[in-house]
C-alpha cells in the first residue's frame, strides 16, 4: 500500500479509472468492481462528466461502500456549479462522503485563477463541503504540467493528476515535485488513453517510478483487472513487454497528442487538441455517443483547416497535424 500524500489514506498503488464504465452494463460493472476488491484495489476514480459511471460504480460499491476510497471531480469553476457537482456525485456514489475531490481540467492560469477565488470560485464550494463533512480532501487535475506546477505551490493541494506513461513523460518533472513536496501524485491515461499495445508493460514502467502514488487504468472486463492487477504485483518487465513498448514507441511517438497545446493558437479558431482528445475518446474508448455532441460545442470544426501549417512548425513532437484533423472531419463530420 502507499502513503496517500500528507494524508492518512493508504492505497493500493493500482487504482480504477472508471472512463471505460460508460460503455458496460451495470452488471458487468459489478462483475468487474468485485473482481477489482478481491485482488486488492481499493481506489477509484470517476468524474461527473462521464455520463452514468459514477451511477454504475455507486450500484457496484453499495454492499461495501467503506471499504473504497473513493475519488470524483468536476470542471466547475464558480461556487455554485462546483456546489451541485459535489450534491450530484454524492447522489450518483450513494455515498454520504468522497474522500477525494478534484478540480477537474484546470488549463490556464486565468482558469486556476478563477476557481480558486475564495469570493466566488469552486474553492469555497469545495472548502464548505469539506468543511460539513461531505469531502474528505482536495485535488487538482490537468493535462498543462505547467500549470498544475503553479496551482501546488499557490494551493496546498493533497493530489495532483496528470497523465504519465512511457508516451508521455512531459509531466514528470511535475510529478517529481509533488512527490517532493508531499503531494499524492494520481496517474491518468496510463496506457495513453487505450493507445497502446503493451499496456502492461506500461503498468510496470509507471509504477517502477518512485514519485508516483497510484496509477488509475480504465478498466471494463474482469480479465482487464486481472492483467494490470497481476502487471502491479510483478513489475520486472519481461522481454515481450520491452519488445512491446519499443514498438509502441517507434509507432506512435509522431502520431499521438500529448495535448501540450504548443500548437495553439490556430489562425482559424481550432481548438487542436481538443479535437484530438474527442477523437481519441471515439476511436480508443468506444466513445462516439459521448465524444461526437462534446466536439460539436467546440467553435470551429477540424475541417475548418486551411493546411497553412502553423501548427506543425510549433509542434514539440513532429505530429503530421493537418493530416490528423482530416481524420477528425472525416469521423465527426461525416
Amino acid at each position: 500500500m502507499n502513503k496517500f500524500g500528507s494524508t492518512d489514506l493508504n492505497i493500493n498503488p493500482l487504482g480504477f479509472g472508471g472512463i471505460p464504465i460508460q460503455r458496460i452494463s451495470p452488471k458487468q460493472t459489478v462483475e468487474v468492481i468485485a473482481k477489482a476488491k478481491d485482488l486488492g484495489v481499493n481506489f477509484i476514480d470517476s468524474a461527473q462528466g462521464y455520463t452514468d459511471s459514477e451511477e454504475k460504480i455507486g450500484q457496484a460499491i453499495k454492499n461495501h461502500k467503506d471499504y473504497w476510497v473513493l475519488a470524483s471531480k468536476a470542471p466547475a469553476k464558480d461556487e455554485k456549479s462546483m456546489e451541485e457537482a459535489i450534491y450530484q456525485s454524492l447522489k450518483n456514489f450513494g455515498r454520504d462522503y468522497i474522500d477525494l475531490y478534484q478540480m477537474h481540467l484546470v488549463s490556464s492560469e486565468d482558469d486556476l485563477k478563477e476557481r480558486l477565488n475564495p469570493e466566488s470560485g469552486a474553492i469555497k464550494a469545495l472548502l464548505k463541503a469539506q468543511k460539513n463533512g461531505y469531502i474528505g480532501h482536495i485535488g487538482i487535475t490537468g493535462h498543462r504540467p505547467e500549470i498544475l506546477a503553479k496551482a501546488i505551490d499557490i494551493y496546498p493541494f493533497v493530489s495532483v493528476q496528470a497523465p504519465y506513461n512511457f508516451l508521455e513523460t512531459q509531466s514528470e518533472d511535475l510529478l517529481v515535485k509533488a512527490a517532493n513536496k508531499g503531494v499524492a501524485t494520481i496517474i491518468m491515461k496510463p496506457m495513453a488513453g487505450g493507445a497502446l499495445a503493451s499496456p502492461t508493460a506500461s503498468i510496470k514502467y509507471i509504477l517502477q517510478k518512485d514519485f508516483v502514488t497510484v496509477a488509475i487504468p480504465g478498466m471494463e472486463s474482469v480479465e482487464q483487472v486481472v492483467e494490470n492487477v497481476t502487471a502491479a504485483n510483478n513489475l520486472e518487465m519481461t522481454n515481450e513487454e520491452k519488445d512491446g513498448m519499443e514498438k509502441d514507441i517507434h509507432e506512435l511517438q509522431h502520431n499521438f497528442c500529448r495535448r501540450c497545446e504548443y500548437c495553439q493558437p490556430c489562425p482559424q479558431g481550432i481548438k487542436i487538441h481538443s479535437c484530438f482528445i474527442f477523437h481519441g475518446y471515439h476511436k480508443r474508448y468506444g466513445l462516439k455517443d459521448w465524444a461526437l455532441p462534446r466536439y460539436k460545442t467546440l467553435p470551429t470544426p477540424a475541417s475548418a483547416c486551411t493546411e497553412c501549417g502553423l501548427c506543425e512548425t510549433k509542434c514539440p513532437y513532429e505530429l503530421p497535424i493537418r493530416e490528423m484533423l482530416k481524420e477528425v472531419a472525416c469521423d465527426f463530420e461525416n
